[in-house]
């Protein structure tokens, strides 16, 4: 079973996060909507229907967890594609909605996650999610595409253990993408290995974030030469 002060702990820092996110959208016109984000390829109107998108896609994991009935986020990656795309093109007001709406949505649905599980964690993508995390993925969520808006709030001002919920979802990533072999050591004690943990990288929480999700090493310190890292 979850433990209901940690079900609850999750899901308002959520609501803490998904408010800031929301309220750095709303502040965007449409002009800077279509401007490009730091995603590769998308726009911030495309960040912005991910998120829409990504709200109600993970519920499906909320059904796995809580049936024992395998569920895909969405039915193929070109699917996926289509509707982010479909979302961003929509007037800035109608994607703004759409977003509070599946942010909502996700919220309401966790509270199912109070229960006993029917198993104990679900796949995503190849990599193992235990059922305790999903709230914490979606957080993750929020935390680095709120910093791949390229505003004025900075990844500083998530709470500190929002930034522990995106850099292990990032380290769950480059696990599974079998990426180079890497001890990651924090300035706030955190340590994970990576396959056979022959570099070690040092950073704060921020600066570990910020080169796993986007490969930015401008805070990194490492014993050897920074690798190329797997997409996160």
């Amino acid at each position: 079973m979850i433990n209901p002060a940690r079900l609850h702990s999750d899901l308002s820092r959520l609501g803490r996060e998904t408010a800031m996110f929301e309220a750095t959208a709303a502040s965007l016109s449409e002009e800077e909507l279509r401007a490009p984000s730091l995603c590769e390829g998308w726009t911030r109107a495309h960040v912005l229907a991910h998120l829409a998108s990504n709200g109600r896609a993970l519920v499906r994991l909320i059904d796995w967890a809580t049936t024992g009935e395998e569920q895909q986020l969405y039915p193929s990656r070109e699917a996926r594609d289509r509707e982010i795309d479909e979302l961003a093109a929509l007037p800035r007001e109608e994607l703004l909605r759409r977003l509070h709406e599946s942010s909502a949505f996700f919220a309401e649905q966790s509270e199912r996650l109070s229960g006993e599980p029917a198993v104990e964690s679900v796949d995503l993508h190849g990599k193992e999610i235990p059922v305790t995390s999903i709230v914490a993925l979606r957080i993750s969520e929020v935390v680095v595409h709120h910093h791949d808006l390229d505003t004025a709030w900075t990844i500083e001002e998530a709470d500190p253990d929002s930034l522990l919920n995106a850099v292990e979802a990032a380290v769950r990533t480059m696990r599974a993408k079998g990426a180079p072999g890497m001890t990651l050591v924090t300035e706030e004690r955190d340590e994970w290995v990576v396959g056979d943990g022959a570099l070690r990288v040092e950073s704060d929480r921020e600066g570990l974030l910020a080169w796993l999700a986007r490969g930015d090493g401008e805070n990194v310190e490492a014993d050897g030469p920074l690798p190329a890292l797997p997409s996160w």
